[in-house]
C-alpha cells in the first residue's frame, strides 16, 4: 500500500493465500495419519486431496484477480515508490527461497506437499518479477512496468492452478492411476499358470502414492482342485505388488462355472 505497486500488492496477496494453503496443507497431513475405522475404512488419507483442491481454487481465483485488476490499470497514470517496492520483495524472495528448499524433497511424494510446493515455487517467481518492475521504475520511471509485473504474476500462477487442479480432479474422479496399464495389468495376472481370464476390473488412487486395485479372476478348476486358492492368490497379488506398487489389493477367485453368474459391466 505504500508503494502503490499493485504487482507488489498481488504478490503479497499471493502470498497470504499460500501461507494459509500451507497452512491447511499441514493440518491435513495430520489428519490423514488418523486410523480407519468401520465407518471410514480408507481413514482420512483423501483428506490431502480435498486439501490441494480447495488450494487449486485459491491460486486460481488470485490469479484471475490479478489478472483483471492489472489490465484495469493499463494506460493509467499509477506512481509507484520503487524504494519500498524493492524493499519488500526482496524480503519476500528470501522467505519463498527458504521455504522452497524445505518442501523439495516431499513435493514428488504427496499432492498435498506439491500444491504447497507449487504455491511456493509460484511466489519466489512472482517476487523476482517485482523485483525486476521495481529495479526498471527506479532506474528509468517506467510505471508501465508494474503492470506488466501483475500480469506476469497471473500468467506464472494460473499454469499450475490448472495442473494441480487436474489432477486433483483426477484422484476424485477415480480414475486409473497415470503409471498404471489396465491391459498390462491383465497380461500379468494371465500370465501365472492357472489363469484363465480377469475381469470387473478397477484401479484408483485414494491418496498419493496409496494406489487400490481389484478384479476378479477365473481359475482353471483343475488348479484349485490340486493346490487350493491360497498359493495362487500369494502369487497374484506378489505379481501386482511387483509390477504396479499396490498394496491394497483386493482379487475375487472364481471357477469356470462362476462366470455365467455375472455381467460383463467393467473391464
Amino acid at each position: 500500500m505504500i508503494s502503490n505497486s499493485l504487482a507488489l500488492l498481488a504478490d503479497a496477496g499471493h502470498m497470504l493465500t499460500d501461507a494459509t494453503g500451507v497452512f491447511i496443507a499441514l493440518i491435513a497431513s495430520v489428519i490423514a495419519t488418523r486410523k480407519a475405522t468401520a465407518k471410514r475404512t480408507f481413514g482420512y488419507q483423501r483428506i490431502e486431496v480435498l486439501a490441494a483442491l480447495i488450494n487449486g481454487i485459491a491460486i486460481a481465483a488470485i490469479a484471475i484477480m490479478i489478472f483483471v485488476e492489472a489490465v484495469k490499470r493499463l494506460g493509467t497514470e499509477v506512481e509507484v515508490e520503487a524504494g519500498p517496492m524493492l524493499f519488500a520483495a526482496i524480503i519476500g524472495a528470501v522467505a519463498n527461497l527458504v521455504s522452497l528448499l524445505i518442501l523439495q524433497s516431499g513435493q514428488k511424494e504427496s499432492l498435498n506437499v506439491r500444491g504447497a510446493y507449487l504455491e511456493v515455487l509460484g511466489d519466489l517467481l512472482g517476487s523476482v518479477a517485482v523485483i525486476i518492475a521495481g529495479i526498471i521504475i527506479w532506474l528509468t520511471g517506467w510505471m508501465l512496468a508494474d503492470q506488466i509485473a501483475s500480469i506476469a504474476i497471473a500468467l506464472l500462477i494460473l499454469p499450475r492452478a490448472w495442473s494441480l487442479l487436474k489432477d486433483v480432479v483426477h484422484v476424485l474422479m477415480e480414475a486409473t492411476p497415470k503409471d498404471m496399464d489396465l491391459e498390462e495389468t491383465r497380461a500379468h495376472l494371465l500370465s501365472v499358470p492357472g489363469v484363465l481370464d480377469v475381469h470387473d476390473m478397477h484401479a484408483w488412487t485414494i491418496t498419493s502414492g496409496v494406489p487400490v486395485f481389484s478384479a476378479h479372476v477365473v481359475v482353471d478348476d483343475d488348479t484349485i482342485a490340486s493346490n487350493g486358492s491360497e498359493p495362487l492368490l500369494d502369487e497374484l497379488l506378489a505379481c501386482l505388488g511387483e509390477h504396479f506398487d499396490t498394496s491394497h489389493s483386493t482379487l475375487q477367485i472364481e471357477s469356470q462355472d462362476h462366470v455365467s453368474h455375472e455381467q460383463a459391466v467393467h473391464a
